[in-house]
């Protein structure tokens, strides 16, 4: 799938899924606009991604912190520096550990919910009218399966996934019969940093490396993602 000359912001560009797109984004041929944090993290998945295509632009920005202006002022730069924007992907997540939610620290509930869920919406709202400007444009949300992480324990992250499946569907209604794609990707169980803290890595037997869906990520912001319009794709 090509993303020649296109520009892509990556949301969470050094955790495992999206530094891995960053860089199929990047071999695909798109200027990859890598969001997160932390810089140093940040400057390493740089040179991955500036190894496998055009040159990228780095934002650091913390989801957590970042006001609504802030995300205005991200979609304004990158209309000024780059001069338009064709696909958004979230993969930027928080996941303190499992909990119950009666043990639950209120402030890391609110933080889970921030981060997995409104800071998305924050994001993508700010993007919305520079994304309409293009041919196509898609907004990618990366999504953990609700069935899993709806079960005891997972406390506001599980609530969060739960919302932005809902968010998608509501979204692409919204957006109906614009040049803006919304869908959903819901990877398999990945071997990351966040499954980590739910799972022993030695005993999970059943997680992959991220990179076996940094592809399924390109093909959703490509014209071939149209297919998957409104829908959450397992693949």
């Amino acid at each position: 799938m090509s993303l020649q000359d296109r520009v892509v912001l990556v949301a969470g560009a050094y955790g495992g899924l999206g530094s891995a797109a960053a860089v199929a984004c990047a071999r695909a041929g798109a200027t990859v606009v890598l969001l997160g944090r932390k810089v140093p993290k940040l400057n390493r998945v740089y040179d991955a991604v500036a190894a496998a295509g055009p040159e990228p632009v780095l934002y650091p920005l913390d989801l957590e912190g970042a006001s609504a202006d802030d995300y205005a002022e991200l979609a304004q730069r990158i209309e000024a520096e780059l001069g338009r924007l064709d696909g958004v992907l979230h993969c930027a997540a928080n996941f303190p550990g499992l909990t119950p939610l009666l043990q639950t620290d209120p402030a890391a509930f609110a933080r889970a919910i921030h981060v997995n869920l409104t800071a998305r919406w924050w994001l993508t709202q700010a993007c919305l009218p520079l994304l309409a400007k293009a041919d196509d444009a898609a907004v990618v949300f990366v999504v953990d399966a609700p069935a899993r992480v709806g079960k005891a324990y997972w406390g506001g992250y599980g609530l969060a996934q739960h919302s932005l499946a809902g968010l998608v569907g509501m979204l692409q209604s919204e957006l109906a019969g614009s040049k803006i794609r919304v869908s959903g990707l819901q990877p398999d169980p990945m071997r990351t940093p966040l499954r980590a803290k739910a799972y022993v890595e030695e005993n999970d037997r059943v997680a992959r490396d991220p990179e076996a869906y940094a592809q399924a990520c390109v093909t959703l912001l490509s014209p071939a993602g149209a297919s998957h319009r409104g829908q959450i794709w397992t693949p």
